[in-house]
C-alpha cells in the first residue's frame, strides 16, 4: 500500500469516526478508495447487532485487527465463487463488504474498532438468503477461520456472536 492510500485510509476512517460520534450520516466523500458510494445512513455501533466481548483474549486469538482482516477477505473471496451463493453476491461492493466484515468481527470481539456499515436487516432487504444459503456463509467463515489458525473455542465464540443475526438476515 503506497503512503497515499495510507493517508486516504486514515483520513477516511477519522471522517467515519467523527461521524459516528456525532451521530451524523456518514459523509459521502468519506468512501474509501475502491468503495461504491452508498445512500446516506448514521453509522453506529448499534448496527453490528451484537454487543462486544469485554474478554480481549479471543479478539487475540483472531491475531487482533489484521487477522480480522484477513478472516473477512477470505470469507468474502470464498463466497463470491462459492456456487451455493455466489449469486446472492454478484452486485455487492466487494472492497466495502470486505472493510465492513472486518470491523464489525472486530467490533463483536471487543478489539476496540467502530463499525461502520449500515445494520443488517436494510443491509439484506431483498436478497432472498435462506437458511442454507445462511449456513454456506458460516462454513466460509469457518475455512477463513481455519486458514488463519484460530482456536477452535474462539471460532466457537465469534460464531456465537454472529448466531443471533440470522433472523434478520435471512428473509425465506
Amino acid at each position: 500500500m503506497t503512503v497515499e492510500a495510507i493517508t486516504r485510509e486514515r483520513r477516511t476512517r477519522a471522517l467515519a469516526a467523527a461521524a459516528l460520534a456525532a451521530g451524523a450520516a456518514f459523509a459521502q466523500d468519506a468512501v474509501p478508495p475502491g468503495e461504491k458510494p452508498v445512500d446516506p445512513y448514521v453509522p453506529s455501533n448499534a448496527n453490528a447487532a451484537a454487543a462486544p466481548r469485554a474478554d480481549a483474549k479471543v479478539f487475540e486469538a483472531f491475531h487482533g485487527k489484521a487477522g480480522l482482516t484477513r478472516i473477512a477477505a477470505g470469507l468474502v473471496d470464498r463466497s463470491i465463487v462459492d456456487p451455493r451463493i455466489k449469486d446472492i453476491f454478484a452486485t455487492t461492493d466487494v472492497p466495502r463488504l470486505k472493510r465492513t466484515l472486518a470491523e464489525q468481527f472486530c467490533f463483536v470481539l471487543g478489539g476496540g474498532c467502530d463499525y461502520t456499515g449500515r445494520d443488517m436487516a436494510s443491509v439484506h432487504k431483498d436478497m432472498g438468503v435462506t437458511d442454507k444459503d445462511f449456513n454456506a456463509l458460516v462454513e466460509n467463515l469457518q475455512a477463513a477461520m481455519e486458514v488463519e489458525g484460530v482456536p477452535f473455542f474462539a471460532q466457537n465464540q465469534l460464531l456465537a456472536k454472529l448466531a443471533p443475526m440470522q433472523r434478520k438476515v435471512v428473509a425465506r
